[in-house]
């Protein structure tokens, strides 16, 4: 490998994420992938990712490739890299062209190196949005068996609850996403049953607030043991693939459920059905479809909170938009609207 005097890359400090096409310079990155494959006359070469918080860019070290050797021996996922290398994007995506590279030495924190810049937080303080998560279903479930199940729950999963993502992609797949995601879902779907108990006050049973509040924190409480995060970001465990969230936090529930004997049978059902309905369709993963009103409403919540924040994700920029729709390739598959450019006019004028 480079000794550190060989590449020493004293210029200034890119981020990869903030890096355009045909920009070279010196980063850091993390190495989240290494795959070791063969061209189709049988030689050898690596396709590696970097990455940092909000991007991953691909290198491929061919043989015949400078860096072949050291990245065979000593390249190991996980560690962080200080690059010289040029940034690149073409049809497969974000590439970088590695001219020199070594492992992060401690001499790096003077240049701004640190280890937390490179998993991806939520904007809020998570100990706050936590409170507040108790706080509402403390507030909002009257029905104290119901509410002791939440919030034991809560309490006993906190780690969990605090810094986990809400997937390993798309929507929330960032450090403290399952919390963010899941009072954003909690705050909308009091407002739907407040809004709907208010509305139709002859439905019987009726509209229970606290199921719709218990369902909405509890909805996605399997993916504590659907997800792990590595150093490549979060992934799915093999219970995750084999078994998903819908059916881990179904059991989660029930097996909560049955420590509290004072709890109505009849809630631990509609419970248990909140969780396994939120998706909505079996095309989305859910076995059966949202057959009670508060179902309905967490389902829909949930539904708005993930889809809008895939939609942000795409218009959120520190720079004016260069063009009047996004690229189609998101989560979404749509080009989303971004406005008008300047001296443009509408078709309707």
């Amino acid at each position: 490998s480079l000794t550190a005097k060989a590449c020493s890359m004293t210029s200034e400090i890119l981020r990869l994420c903030e890096m355009t096409p045909n920009q070279s310079g010196d980063l850091f990155a993390v190495l989240a992938s290494k795959e070791e494959s063969q061209t189709k006359d049988g030689k050898p070469y690596y396709r590696v990712a970097f990455r940092d918080a909000k991007r991953k860019a691909t290198s491929m070290i061919w043989s015949d490739h400078g860096h072949f050797p050291d990245c065979s021996e000593n390249w190991k996922v996980g560690t962080f890299y200080k690059i010289r290398g040029k940034f690149t994007e073409n049809s497969y995506g974000p590439q970088l062209d590695i001219e020199r590279i070594r492992p992060v030495e401690e001499a790096d924190a003077e240049q701004g190196f640190s280890a937390d810049d490179f998993f991806e937080t939520s904007r809020y303080d998570r100990e706050e949005m936590f409170a507040e998560l108790v706080g509402i279903a403390q507030e909002h479930i009257t029905e104290a068996p119901l509410q002791r199940l939440v919030v034991e729950l809560l309490t006993e999963r906190a780690d969990f609850v605090k810094t986990h993502a809400a997937a390993s992609r798309n929507h929330h797949a960032f450090m403290g996403g399952y919390l963010e995601h899941t009072l954003s879902v909690t705050r909308t779907a009091v407002f739907f049953a407040e809004k709907y108990s208010a509305y139709y006050t002859r439905m019987q049973p009726p509209l229970s607030k606290s199921l719709v509040v218990a369902g909405a924190i509890l909805h996605d409480i399997g993916k504590a043991e659907e997800l792990i995060f590595k150093p490549e970001g979060w992934e799915y465990t093999a219970r995750g693939r084999l078994v998903g969230h819908i059916f881990i936090g179904r059991d989660i529930v029930l097996n909560k459920a049955a420590t509290i004997p004072d709890i109505d049978p009849e809630t631990v059902l509609r419970l248990e059905h909140i969780v396994i309905s939120h998706q909505g369709i079996p095309e989305w993963g859910s076995p059966v479809p949202p057959s009670t009103p508060e179902a309905l409403l967490v389902h829909h919540a949930d539904d708005l909170d993930a889809k809008f924040h895939e939609l942000a994700a795409q218009l959120e920029t520190d720079t004016p938009p260069e063009t009047e729709f996004t690229d189609y390739r998101n989560p979404l598959r749509r080009r989303i609207f971004r406005g008008l450019q300047p001296g443009t006019s509408s078709d309707l004028t």
